[in-house]
């Protein structure tokens, strides 16, 4: 045989030989084949997963492993040992919530990465793969050779395959989540939070965040080179950004896939990627509408401070009561009540009482007052991101409230980022960071805490949402983003595109008090509100939160009832939800079916460009004809210049009927259809 020939079969053996190394070890697909997920291994004994949909590549090879601060690295010299899979279909109920079933359809692969030379060291990787995305998570086993890890680092990648359009919020910032959203190239992309949202270049969307974050640090990303995303986790008060011990579960990283922006914002992944309800009974948990003591400081007409110009007197606050009463909202708001708001108390926080009010307030008369009228007080509890200092008088205050008759309590952490304080694990005071292991555990604290007492918890300047109302539905909602009030004040503020990217951004991790329904659009900011009054009404069902404030002034309301009849009309539970249309920072419409009722209500909004929007209404039900309550921009009406043009008007529609809705710049459409 020829040299020749001799030098081909070598060169064929070590191509079939790198050929079958090549080849995935493990696999797995999606319920209906669309979405598949490859493990595999390179020449180093690096582990890698690949995604792909429809048949194109969507998440190149991207590197999974650790470092450890004590420890060598996970990372290379591995294998894929007993990979197992598995099919999962239920469909579940939610107590409260954008849709009340919920269907969790997956196929699992679970896989073993262990060390090919001593310690032998292992850790496993679990995948699941929805129609509409996966999550993925590492779970360290009890083994002699790791029993804490201390991790210095995830080196999870998420590598797109193909370029996109990336909206996205920087990370380690001093404003926290409170930022404008940033439209670039993925190649543009900096040190940025999830959820972030992409457009590929075929036209898929996807959404990379993050769910169940239990005892662990939030996960950032930051760009490496190109496409290639790396995981970036929160730091942490000492060495290692995360300390467990074995056995143990990170948060699952999840990949939310679509056609359009519109799928991203049906999906149901984060939910279903958390455990179940773990309170049990969960009746107390009350889904409202409510007005309060809020807007009305921000506008600086009133103090959260005691003096002169404070907001939480008896006086005040029998008149939100009052107003609650009348017009059918079922909670009262009170900051400012209690003493510590004088003098430097951001970021500080030290001289909050949680249990002590200033003296012209009376919380145990105010509560009784307001359930004579069939209405409730919110509480709230002010940290300035002073966990320790919370906690040291967390049960009082809570004790109070349940005592008292509070079933619920916005919190607050306005700090800079980092500038949160914990106790460690010496005893002594530590500054963190808004979402560190040790925030995580605060939170998850708050929570279970609260529902010992049957207290719901809305906390504002809060940890990232990651699901984790399934299995603790009293945490309600909570802020997380650029708020109204940035309209408020905000130089600038929020601007009309600001609602069109919160959908497919913020949103798509879970609800958020948003506070719309502003009348007075002339404010602090410079701009004002950049809306319409007819988007403000569109918010409501827009921007999903089950606790709602009508957030302006009473005045503002008394003076314009007929706008204000969608806000006491729209519920905030919900039996379905329909995401009809949309674009990323552009414009969007849904419909939702109220729970225990058969109305439906739509709400859609633009930016600042003016656009009409088509939307058949094959949603409503069958057999039922409904009145269409429309409340829609005027002809003359704009954002800068005639934001207070509205239409109010009725017609007769089926779900054979199709809707033409035209929109003003800065402008929306809100509709109560009431079925007969």
């Amino acid at each position: 045989m020829s040299r020749t020939v001799l030098s081909l079969i070598a060169l064929l053996s070590s191509l079939l030989a790198a050929a079958a190394h090549a080849a995935p070890a493990a696999r797995v697909a999606s319920p209906d084949g669309s979405i598949v997920v490859e493990l595999s291994t390179d020449n180093d004994g690096r582990p890698a997963y690949a995604v792909s949909r429809k048949g194109r590549p969507v998440i190149a090879p991207s590197r999974l492993g650790f470092l450890l601060l004590d420890a060598p690295k996970f990372e290379r010299n591995i294998e894929i040992v007993q990979p197992r899979t598995r099919g999962f279909d239920e469909t579940w109920e939610q107590p409260w919530g954008e849709r009340r079933f919920v269907r969790n359809h997956y196929n699992e692969l679970q896989v073993t990465l262990k060390e090919k030379a001593k310690p032998f060291r292992s850790f496993d990787v679990v995948f699941r793969v929805f129609d509409d995305g996966l999550g993925f998570r590492y779970v360290f086993p009890d083994q002699p050779e790791l029993k804490e890890v201390r991790i210095g680092e995830e080196l999870t990648e998420f590598t797109l395959a193909s370029n996109a359009t990336a909206w996205w919020i920087p990370a380690g910032e001093w404003n926290r989540e409170e930022y404008l959203y940033h439209r670039t190239p993925v190649q543009q992309v900096g040190d940025a939070q999830t959820p972030i949202t992409f457009k590929l270049a075929d036209g898929t969307h996807l959404s990379i965040h993050e769910a169940a974050l239990v005892d662990y640090s939030g996960m950032n990303l930051t760009r490496v080179e190109d496409r290639r995303l790396k995981a970036d986790l929160t730091p942490g008060i000492g060495e290692g950004k995360v300390i467990r011990a074995a056995p143990f579960a990170t948060p699952w990283r999840t990949l939310q896939l679509s056609d359009d922006a519109a799928g991203l914002a049906m999906s149901n992944l984060i939910l279903n990627l958390n455990e179940p309800n773990a309170l049990g009974d969960v009746s107390w948990v009350k889904p409202m509408k409510y007005v309060g003591v809020w807007w009305e400081m921000h506008l600086d007409l009133k103090s959260w401070a005691s003096g002169p110009k404070h907001g939480a007197t008896n006086e005040n606050v029998r008149k939100h009561i009052d107003f609650a009463a009348k017009h059918g909202f079922g909670g009262v708001l009170v900051e400012g009540w209690n003493v510590g708001w004088d003098g430097d108390w951001f970021g500080n926080g030290e001289d909050f009482s949680f249990t002590q009010s200033y003296p012209d307030f009376d919380l145990e008369a105010l509560s009784d007052y307001a359930r004579s009228k069939g209405v409730v007080l919110i509480g709230h509890h002010e940290t300035s991101g002073n966990a320790a200092h919370y906690e040291a008088q967390m049960g009082d205050a809570f004790d109070l409230y349940q005592r008292v008759g509070v079933p619920a309590v916005k919190t607050g952490y306005v700090a800079d980022a980092s500038q949160a304080k914990v106790t460690g694990i010496d005893g002594k005071r530590h500054y963190a960071w808004h979402e560190g292991q040790d925030m995580a555990r605060h939170h998850l604290k708050v929570v279970t805490e609260a529902a010992k007492r049957h207290i719901s918890v809305n906390p504002h300047e809060p940890i990232k949402d990651s699901g984790l109302r399934r299995t603790y539905p009293n945490w309600i909602t909570r802020e997380g983003a650029r708020g109204m009030e940035f309209s408020a004040w905000g130089q600038p503020g929020n601007p009309p595109e600001h609602e069109a990217n919160l959908v497919f951004t913020r949103l798509l991790a879970g609800p958020m008090d948003y506070t719309p329904g502003i009348f007075g659009m002339k404010t602090r900011s410079t701009d004002g509100i950049a809306t319409t009054w007819a988007k403000q009404l569109a918010l409501y069902v827009v921007i999903y939160s089950p606790l709602q404030m009508a957030a302006d002034l009473l005045e503002n309301y008394e003076k314009n009832p007929a706008p204000f009849q969608f806000i006491k009309d729209v519920p905030v539970d919900w039996e379905d939800t329909r995401v009809l249309n949309g674009e990323v920072g552009d414009y969007v419409t849904i419909a939702r079916k109220e729970r225990g009722g058969d109305n439906w209500y739509l709400g859609a909004l633009t930016d600042e460009d003016g656009r009409t929007l088509t939307v058949p209404l094959s949603f409503l039900d069958e057999g039922r004809r409904y009145t269409a309550q429309v409340y829609r921009d005027g002809d003359k009406a704009n954002w800068k210049t005639a934001p207070q043009d509205i239409v109010i008007e009725e017609r007769e529609l089926t779900r054979a009927d199709t809707l033409t809705l035209k929109l003003a710049p800065g402008g929306g459409q809100a509709i109560r259809f009431v079925a007969h």
